[in-house]
């Protein structure tokens, strides 16, 4: 009976067809992988779109910025979306507003229509990415059917990242940097056919949409993200960067005074309350700020720098890319069976701490090596950590909350990519670099700016592993404490997914 329920539940509709797993999968992964993608895949062709649009070093980070900060502010809506409307109706609906706003992006005549295309994709991987998560967890259920395919699913999330950066390169090198985007079109029309055919809707059910929540939110975190960019480019001490800074925590402390009072909160601040999802939450933000900013000023270092072609420098990530996949895959197959989840996390952590840390001592001189090193030790570190850590941001999470808090594990990787690289950007300006390398003396000034910036990677890095290994309690502790008293078990109940992860028991005296 066991081994019956860890099986994978078959799609149907009204008893009449069934849909292998592995085909919904597919288009869940597919999905998941084209909207991470793009996050990266306009990395490589930086340069180029800058010079044909005319974008300054400052303003070109929002190109990356604008997209994430888009996906990550409204994920939780569209998780609210899928709750309410029905998660595959919304699933398709992401993927069409997706599909037609990269068309737009690949025709943009001028600066400011590519970043409204931009804003316009993440709003439709907001709505597609939570349902996806959602999805996996209603076709497969706990136990080793859900961590095999969150194994999948982690690995496609970052090291889509990565992949992103190859066919960035690829398409750059051999057509148009416009092909980042129009790649998008046939896939995501392909993807609306598949999803109409092989999944199954969700129940819809009465409720309201927290619109002042998302907007707060949004708007809260993108005054921070453009403070920080303003840091670097007007200094902090400048009206504009304080203005920024100012809104930002207010917005941001209006958008929790909202939720406290809501009667249905796009963030249900509850799941905040478990102490190993909270940790997982904050951890994950940190590790995507530094894993963003080291993708983000590797590719210029390696094309502004050491002058490599479009695609060589989406090639050299391939190690890192195979090594992820490897690793995440075995993790989820092998090592979680028989190791502690916490271990392998503070593991891989301190591993990817190590290779941001061997990246901040690249040279105007660095040959290929210096690259591949910390890449391989990132592929390592969070090939170990990243599954775990997926699995630890779903701990305890009810079906009824399924939506929410997969969404929130997707927008704290996608705020945490976006407020990073503001920071990094920041850091990096604040170096003295104007992010143009044409010079023998701009190569060492954007040398040393890309080097504080990977300083600050790696602090991200660091704390993400603080983060872990001192709020996440191990096997053996929750052992220790679960054996530490009988409790009745509705006394079990009303503790369950609240406070710290510590029983009841431990304070019903």
């Amino acid at each position: 009976m066991a081994t019956t329920a860890a099986r994978p539940r078959p799609s149907t509709e009204g008893g009449a067809r069934r849909v292998s797993p592995r085909l919904v999968l597919a288009v869940i992964l597919t999905v998941q992988l084209m909207v991470v993608i793009d996050a990266t895949i306009v990395n490589v062709a930086l340069p180029g779109i800058a010079r044909a649009l005319h974008f300054t070093a400052a303003s070109l980070s929002w190109v990356v910025t604008g997209y994430t900060l888009a996906f990550g502010g409204l994920l939780l809506l569209g998780a609210r979306a899928g709750d309410l409307l029905g998660r595959r109706r919304t699933f398709m609906a992401g993927i069409a507003i997706f599909t037609l706003a990269s068309l737009a992006g690949g025709a943009a005549p001028s600066a400011a229509a590519l970043l409204a295309a931009r804003a316009v994709q993440g709003m439709g991987g907001a709505l597609a990415a939570p349902s996806a998560l959602a999805l996996l967890m209603v076709q497969f259920p706990e136990g080793r059917a859900r961590t095999r395919a969150l194994g999948w699913f982690a690995a496609v999330s970052i090291g889509g990242m990565a992949l992103g950066l190859i066919l960035g390169g690829l398409l750059t090198q051999f057509a148009s940097w416009r092909w980042v985007f129009f790649v998008n079109v046939p896939i995501g029309i392909a993807l609306v056919a598949a999803s109409r055919a092989v999944l199954v809707e969700t129940p819809t059910r009465h409720g309201r949409f927290d619109i002042a929540g998302a907007l707060l939110s949004t708007t809260g975190v993108t005054s921070l993200a453009y403070g920080f960019v303003s840091a670097a480019q007007n200094g902090w001490g400048a009206a504009i960067t304080v203005l920024a800074f100012t809104a930002g925590v207010v917005l941001l402390a209006a958008f929790v005074a909202v939720e406290t009072r809501a009667a249905e909160p796009i963030t249900p601040l509850g799941l905040f309350l478990n102490r190993t999802r909270a940790a997982a939450y904050v951890a994950r933000l940190l590790l995507l700020a530094g894993v963003f900013g080291m993708f983000f000023f590797l590719t210029q270092f390696m094309q502004e720098v050491r002058g490599y072609g479009s695609l060589e420098t989406g090639l050299a990530f391939l190690p890192f890319t195979l090594l992820l996949f490897v690793m995440s895959q075995l993790t989820a197959r092998v090592l979680l069976e028989r190791y502690d989840a916490k271990r392998l996390m503070v593991v891989g952590l301190t591993i990817s701490t190590l290779g941001m840390v061997v990246l901040t001592q690249l040279s105007a001189s660095s040959g290929y090596l210096a690259f591949l090193i910390p890449m391989l030790l990132f592929g390592l570190g969070n090939g170990l950590a990243f599954v775990p850590l997926t699995n630890a941001g779903l701990h305890g999470v009810q079906p009824s909350q399924a939506g929410a808090a997969s969404g929130l594990v997707n927008v704290m990787q996608q705020l945490g990519a976006a407020l990073g690289l503001a920071v990094l950007v920041s850091v990096f300006g604040s170096a003295g670099s104007t992010g143009v390398a044409v010079t023998a003396a701009a190569r060492a000034a954007f040398v040393t700016g890309a080097d504080h910036a990977f300083i600050a990677g790696a602090i991200f890095v660091a704390a993400s592993l603080a983060a872990i290994a001192l709020a996440i309690p191990g096997r053996r502790a929750v052992a220790r404490a679960t054996a530490a008293a009988e409790v009745p078990a509705w006394v079990r109940t009303i503790g369950e997914g609240e406070g710290d992860d510590t029983p009841v028991a431990a304070s019903a005296h």
